[in-house]
């Protein structure tokens, strides 16, 4: 892998948010210059609140491949495929459990593993309130584990005129938070 292209794997949960994917998936494809591969894998849920809340299947037709949920042939279920970067949005708590208990029943949770276990960034963009202790607790031991909490929480300081451009602030932090380089408001510039 060159040491300034990203291979990235979008793992894509049936939490409600499907906007934040949705954003996440177009801004990774224009900054295709900074990236070598992206791998995505949805659960059937995802599939479904994808078509329910943005109200068309357009996760089909991007360019990137999609990996079956149970594909454990898929490049990023090893670590020696070198992907360096793990991306959940949105991130059920379900699937925050199972992560935090180590269970690798699906592509998601076993490219989870693999990313911890190669001490690689793992960002879960999670977006269910409130929360039970349970998932605070789940939360604490992904953290411990070296993966990265970032729940999808919108920002408003840069007074954001639509659905995407508010859940914009929030990709725009986690693209940052995977070391890509792109354009977006910055407090105090």
């Amino acid at each position: 892998m060159s040491p300034n292209k990203h291979k990235i794997v979008v793992a894509i949960t049936g939490a409600s948010g499907s906007i934040y994917a949705k954003i996440l998936l177009q801004k990774l494809e224009q900054l295709k210059d900074q990236i070598q591969e992206v791998g995505i894998v949805m659960s059937d849920n995802a599939k479904e609140v994808w078509k329910f809340e943005l109200e068309n299947t357009d996760y089909l037709t991007l360019p990137f491949t999609l990996y079956n949920k149970n594909d454990f042939f898929a490049p990023f279920a090893s670590g020696s495929a070198k992907y360096n970067t793990m991306i959940i949005c949105p991130c059920s708590m379900g699937t925050l459990g199972r992560i935090a208990s180590g269970i690798s029943n699906d592509l998601t949770s076993r490219a989870s593993d693999v990313i911890l276990k190669e001490r690689r960034r793992l960002i879960l963009v999670t977006r269910d309130t409130p929360l039970s202790l349970i998932h605070i607790n789940n939360m604490k031991t992904v953290t411990e584990a070296g993966g990265i909490i970032c729940p999808a929480s919108p920002s408003f300081y840069s007074k954001p005129q639509n659905f995407d451009a508010l859940a914009s602030t929030v990709i725009d932090r986690v693209l940052d938070l995977a070391g890509l380089e792109l354009p977006s408001f910055r407090w105090g510039e």
